[in-house]
């Protein structure tokens, strides 16, 4: 039987670099990329890219920004990692950093709409996350008609899953707050859906 000398198992069973990351839980993985491991947040931005990319994407309705939009949380869970609590849930916290991002993005872009009437969407900027499962064309242009603030809990709650106590925790909200913009947003979001020249 074939040996592997670095972890004194035989080479069938030895495990990848790939599987064992694959193993680890987020905790450990940001304890090692507190440490300094590449490796560690290269397999954190594995796991958690698509649901980061999908939440930008769901807020800002735009595939270039939704990426930018992720990347730049990506690079900011770089420099604040250090200052991160461990004993805290990992995705939870990305996902507050990308969707405050992806409300400023929207709230700057509604503001250069209003101030250039002419500008209309591209239809490349309409492209959608191939990844992602997609509600109705019609309740995305819905959506889309929501403020940021309301399409965010929307996003995160019915299309997301997250709970409505995650959803404070994430925006850093009060509860209440937030089930007031969920309840808002989701009358708002039926009527544009069922008269769609509403608002």
């Amino acid at each position: 039987m074939a040996w592997n000398g670095e972890t004194a198992l035989p080479m069938g069973r030895a495990l990848t670099a790939t599987r064992r990351a694959r193993l680890r839980s987020d905790a450990s993985l940001v304890r090692a990329a507190q440490r300094g491991s590449a490796d560690a947040f290269a397999e954190l931005f594995r796991r958690h890219w698509p649901r980061a990319h999908r939440a930008a994407w769901l807020v800002v309705h735009d595939a270039a920004a939704a990426e930018d939009v992720a990347q730049e949380a990506f690079v900011s869970v770089v420099r604040s990692l250090d200052r991160f609590d461990r004993r805290r849930p990992f995705a939870p916290w990305l996902h507050r950093i990308v969707v405050n991002r992806a409300i400023d993005w929207a709230r700057a872009h509604e503001l250069r709409r209003e101030l250039s009437a002419d500008s209309a969407p591209e239809s490349a900027a309409r492209e959608r996350p191939a990844q992602a499962e997609r509600p109705s064309d019609a309740t995305l242009e819905a959506l889309a008609r929501l403020s940021p603030e309301q399409r965010a809990v929307v996003v995160l709650r019915h299309l997301l899953d997250f709970t409505p106590s995650e959803i404070a925790q994430a925006l850093d909200l009060p509860q209440g707050t937030v089930n007031s913009r969920l309840r808002r947003g989701l009358d708002d979001l039926q009527t544009l859906v069922e008269r769609p020249g509403t608002r």
